[in-house]
């Protein structure tokens, strides 16, 4: 029987480079930029992008690729919920749709206690993901058509959806949620409410570990649920060659970067980035393999850039080898990235996805 291939998207943000947490190692990024990249990437056959929080806005950001590319790119766009009205944004969602041809895909964004005090959301870390089973379940409804009362912890709505009724549903139930927690309530509202389940690399017997509970909890609430792994990668010829890019990322990084990064997490409530600095412990090695932790998976680029810090480093055959290793613990789809992400898009397009029985185009 053929095995289905996976799905692959890849990662598209304003900051691009070579290393580009460095002024030095930034290129100039415009519309017209993004755009091409977004081109790029559609037509190396991945099946779209992940566009994150950051410099611009994902609204604005996601409408302008989607207006340049076709319905082959569907982009995933970062959402925190309880920044916005549930209702507002799904309107936006389906307005986004129906111009669009049915494209768009929620990465549900939790953020940190710390970071949503800036836009004076003020809630625990558990508390949270309260607010996050609630919004993301009115949001559901909305962008299945429904129209509604609701009344609970933090939202009373009267005759939701009925301003854009006419604004019909393209995709089917709903715009689809894709999600990444690791502490159990987290956990547990991705078994109840999301489509993709996305998690961070680890080293497979940790993620098999976790991927056991999220089904368990699924199953639970009568679901199953897709498996995402966000990856970066650096992928060479020759495993010497790769791990000599991770060694000069070390070098070309400021003692100021390394400081602000691993400052900016201190009190972070987050278990997956608490995973994650396990892995490294805040160490800045002198040589990158020395953080190694499992074959081919370094945990360094979290040393100096935020989001997920896990690159597979190796040969083309190695990062296939590990990505297959995955792809045995059911993950079935990757959000996979490399910098600069223009001409690594096209490294990765050419090398790894034919190996994973991904065609192009």
């Amino acid at each position: 029987m053929a095995i289905t291939p996976p799905e692959v998207l890849w990662y598209v943000i304003p900051r691009e480079g070579a290393y580009p947490w460095e002024p030095q190692g930034r290129r100039p990024v415009d519309l017209g930029y993004l755009q091409h990249l977004a081109g790029a990437v559609e037509r190396l056959g991945f099946s779209g992008a992940l566009l994150a929080t950051g410099l611009y806005d994902v609204w604005p950001l996601g409408s302008a690729l989607a207006a340049s590319t076709s319905t082959r790119f569907k982009p995933l766009l970062a959402v925190h919920p309880g920044l916005i009205s549930p209702t507002l944004l799904a309107k936006m969602a389906l307005s986004f749709d129906t111009l669009f041809g049915g494209r768009l895909r929620f990465n549900v964004v939790n953020g940190s206690t710390k970071s949503l005090q800036e836009f004076g959301l003020h809630v625990a870390h558990d508390e949270r993901y309260e607010l996050s089973a609630e919004y993301w379940s009115i949001v559901k409804r909305l962008t299945a058509g429904e129209i509604f009362d609701h009344k609970g912890r933090f939202y009373d709505l009267k005759g939701a959806g009925a301003s854009f009724q006419d604004l019909k549903p393209v995709q089917a139930p709903h715009i689809p949620l894709w999600f990444g927690g690791s502490s159990a309530p987290g956990i547990e509202m991705a078994a109840e409410h999301v489509d993709v389940y996305l998690t961070w690399g680890e080293p497979p017997l940790l993620l098999q570990e976790k991927l056991k509970r999220v089904r368990e909890r699924a199953a639970a609430h009568g679901r199953a649920l897709r498996i995402g792994l966000r990856l970066h990668l650096i992928v060479r010829d020759t495993e010497d060659e790769a791990w000599a890019v991770a060694d000069r990322l070390l070098d070309v990084t400021s003692e100021a970067t390394y400081a602000r990064q691993l400052a900016s997490k201190e009190g972070e409530d987050g278990v997956g980035w608490q995973r994650q600095y396990r892995r490294h412990g805040g160490k800045i090695p002198i040589r990158a393999r020395e953080l190694e932790d499992y074959p081919n998976l370094w945990p360094g680029m979290s040393l100096f850039r935020p989001g997920p810090g896990t690159a597979v480093v190796g040969s083309t055959s190695q990062v296939v080898e590990r990505l297959k290793e995955y792809r045995e613990l059911g993950v079935d789809t990757f959000i996979l990235s490399g910098d600069p992400l223009l001409e690594e898009a096209y490294r990765v397009a050419e090398t790894v996805l034919p190996a994973l029985s991904v065609s192009r185009p």
